[in-house]
């Protein structure tokens, strides 16, 4: 079993320095104890720092510095997660009375921002650690990824009602599958580190499905696929999951909330958590696509998002599956051949590996596609 976070057993003073300093900015409560590293995520460096409260209890805080390099403008990136994290809370404040644990809370600066810089320009938020919870790279049963689809679909319901328009396109493009097979091809013609030759196998299979890339932005054109705020990297390792009940308690990593598709973030669902073998497996016999998880996942997405989805997008929930795999799978390769410049790689090839098991996983779902939409017809008569 997977579970993150994973605190590092031991950190360098200076990180140490750096988190007691960067963390007593904020308005947290307790003298600072120590500060551990998060071994998660692809993107921004993540840290938990323990306070001793006054009455000798320990309180954690996480602390995180977002990846300027990815986030052009980490301050439209913070403008979101206020934006997103004040109006969930709100709602589930005036229905539940209390946060209840629906969305990570942002603890402001003491200057009274939600956000502070460091010496270097870094920025870093402050987040309420969520005690008793685990994430998992891999779904390990039904009502896991039940949970977790309920989970995002809950979030897409509880910012349904938030105005699109007023939400940053904080990575331009993010999803336009179409731009990123333009990318592919763009990157392939330079092959800027002579890797082309020894993927020519994975290029051909993506080309081969170039008009799978246009197809929601066709119904976004045509009207039929509204345009939402969505959570855009929906991996079933951004759901908190309770460790004793397995039910899930919060959606995280909430820096790619955007304009997006509903579609977007339940075929990344579906990517993530049908498949029992990790992103990055090696042996790829183990890439499958479950059809329970399938199942489970459009059970509890459905419980969720039917307030609000429309006929078009459950129409799509299969294809959307597809679509958002082939899309990370180009993604990962068009990555390996720039250098491993975006995601970060632990190992030689590491991104590659990751692009073939999303590959793999697309003729897993294509092999059982119809089936797919058969169960989705079926729950959508049964409603």
């Amino acid at each position: 079993m997977s579970a993150v976070p994973i605190p590092a057993p031991t950190i360098e003073p200076q990180a140490q320095h750096l988190i007691a300093t960067i963390g007593n900015q904020f308005a947290v409560q307790g003298q600072f104890v120590s500060g551990e590293e998060i071994n998660s995520g692809h993107i921004n460096s993540t840290y938990s720092a323990s306070y001793r409260l006054a009455d000798g209890t320990l309180r954690r805080y996480i602390l995180q510095s977002i990846n300027r390099n990815v986030f052009k403008d980490p301050y439209a990136v913070m403008r979101n997660v206020e934006s997103v994290t004040r109006h969930i809370n709100d709602k589930v404040l005036r229905v539940k009375k209390d946060l209840g644990g629906q969305t990570l809370n942002l603890y402001p600066a003491r200057s009274g921002g939600a956000w502070v810089e460091d010496g270097d320009g870094g920025v870093w938020r402050c987040y309420n650690f969520i005690e008793g919870c685990v994430t998992y790279d891999v779904v390990k049963n039904t009502r896991q990824a039940y949970q977790a689809a309920r989970a995002f679909g809950s979030f897409q319901d509880l910012v349904s009602d938030l105005d699109a328009t007023a939400i940053c396109e904080t990575i331009p493009d993010f999803h336009h599958t179409r731009k990123r097979f333009q990318r592919l091809l763009e990157v392939a013609a330079t092959d800027p580190c002579g890797r082309l030759a020894s993927v020519r196998a994975e290029f051909d299979f993506v080309c081969q499905r170039e008009d799978l890339t246009g197809r929601l932005l066709d119904g976004i054109a045509a009207g039929a696929i509204p345009l939402r705020v969505t959570h855009n990297d929906t991996k079933i390792n951004n759901v908190m999951i309770d460790a004793a009940t397995d039910e899930a308690v919060c959606v995280i990593d909430l820096d790619t909330v955007m304009p997006g598709l509903a579609l977007y973030d339940f075929g990344d669902l579906v990517r993530s958590a049908t498949s029992p073998a990790a992103e990055d497996e090696l042996d790829l016999t183990k890439v499958q696509m479950q059809m329970p998880m399938f199942e489970a996942l459009v059970t509890g997405y459905l419980d969720s998002a039917s307030a609000f989805i429309n006929a078009a997008e459950i129409e799509h929930l299969a294809f959307a599956g597809k679509l958002m795999t082939l899309e990370v799978g180009m993604r990962f390769l068009t990555d390996h051949l720039e250098g491993d410049v975006y995601f970060k790689a632990h190992r030689p090839n590491h991104n590659l590996d990751r692009c073939r098991t999303q590959l793999t996983l697309v003729a897993r779902i294509e092999s059982r596609e119809d089936e797919m939409n058969g169960f989705v017809h079926q729950i959508r008569q049964g409603r």
